[in-house]
C-alpha cells in the first residue's frame, strides 16, 4: 500500500515508518526542512517538501496515496483542521488516520475504554472540534480513523523524558506532582507504531485509544526513572504551581489521573501490545 505520513521525521513518526516499511507498505513521508528529508530518506520514505500549512502538498500527495497517516504536531487546531481536510479531501476513499490523545477524557475515575466522556484541560481542548470534524466525514464515503496515544516512553525523546527526567537530573531526584497517586496511561512507541499499521484495515469512524493497558502511578513512573538515571530511586514532589513553573499548562494534563484499555484495538485489529512491564522498562533505561 502506498502511504503518505506526516510528522514522519519526529518520535513516533520514525517508529512509525519503519513499521510501515517492514510491512511492505511504500512510504511518502513530509518534510519541512533538509534536515528533515535526510531522516525519512534514510528510514526508507520519499520525502516531499513542505509543511503542514501548505495544503496544497498536502492535498496532492494524499492524492497520490492510498493511505494516510497524520502524525504532526499542528501549531493551533485551525492548522490541523485545515490540513486534515486537505488530505481527507485528497485520500477520498482512502484510510485516513488522525492522531490525538488520550489526555481529552481528563480525570477518568477509573479503568475505561474510547466511550468515556470528554472532559480535557485547556491545554488539548482543541482537539474536540478537530476530531469532530474528521469522524463526521465517515457519513459521505470517507475512511477516517483516529488513534488517542497515551504517554509515550522507549527510544529516544520521549514526553517523559522531557518533563520528567530532564527536571528530574538537575534536581538529583526525580519529581511527580502532589502525591504522585494519579495513574498514566502508557504506551511503548513501538507498539504505538504497530497500531498505527494495523489501523490501515481499521472500520471508517473508529476510535483507538492507543495504549499499553498498564496504568501505574506517577510516583510510580518517577521512582522507576529514578532508578533508570541511577539516583537509586529518590524522587520529590512538586505542587501544581511548581509543576505549571517548570512544564507550563502541561502540568495540568500530567497532573490528571487516567486508567485506559486497548480494549477495542485488540478486538477490532488484533493489537496486543508487547510490552507489559513499563516500569521495569523506565528502570532500566
Amino acid at each position: 500500500m502506498k502511504v503518505f505520513v506526516t510528522g514522519g521525521s519526529g518520535y513516533i513518526g520514525k517508529a512509525v515508518i519503519g513499521e510501515l516499511r517492514e510491512s511492505g507498505h511504500t512510504v511518502r513521508a513530509l518534510a519541512r526542512s533538509e534536515q528533515a528529508a535526510r531522516t525519512v530518506q534514510a528510514l526508507g520514505a520519499e520525502p516531499v517538501r513542505g509543511s503542514l500549512s501548505d495544503v496544497d502538498v498536502l492535498n496532492e500527495a494524499a492524492a497520490n496515496a492510498e493511505a494516510v497517516v497524520h502524525l504532526a504536531q499542528a501549531e493551533t487546531g485551525e492548522e490541523d483542521l485545515a490540513a486534515a481536510g486537505a488530505m481527507q479531501d485528497g485520500i477520498g476513499a482512502g484510510t485516513y488516520v488522525h492522531t490525538g490523545g488520550t489526555w481529552v477524557y481528563g480525570n477518568t475515575d477509573g479503568v475505561v475504554d474510547e466511550d468515556a466522556p470528554w472532559n480535557p484541560p485547556a491545554v488539548v481542548a482543541w482537539r474536540r472540534p478537530v476530531e469532530d470534524a474528521v469522524l463526521a466525514r465517515a457519513a459521505h464515503g470517507s475512511r477516517p480513523v483516529i488513534i488517542r496515544a497515551g504517554l509515550l516512553y522507549g527510544g529516544d525523546n520521549r514526553l517523559v523524558d522531557a518533563f520528567v527526567t530532564r527536571p528530574g537530573k538537575e534536581a538529583g531526584a526525580m519529581p511527580y506532582i502532589g502525591d504522585g497517586t494519579q495513574h498514566w496511561a502508557l504506551v511503548h512507541v513501538d507498539d504505538l507504531a504497530r497500531l498505527y499499521a494495523a489501523a490501515l484495515r481499521a472500520p471508517a469512524g473508529s476510535v483507538y485509544v492507543g495504549v499499553g493497558g498498564v496504568n501505574p502511578t506517577a510516583k510510580e513512573v518517577a521512582e522507576a526513572l529514578s532508578h533508570g538515571a541511577g539516583f537509586d530511586g529518590r524522587t520529590t514532589s512538586l505542587t501544581i504551581d511548581q509543576a505549571r513553573q517548570q512544564m507550563g499548562p502541561l502540568a495540568d494534563a500530567f497532573a490528571l489521573d487516567q486508567q485506559l484499555t486497548p480494549a477495542r484495538a485488540r478486538a477490532d485489529l488484533g493489537w496486543v501490545p508487547t510490552h507489559t512491564d513499563p516500569l521495569s522498562d523506565l528502570a532500566h533505561g
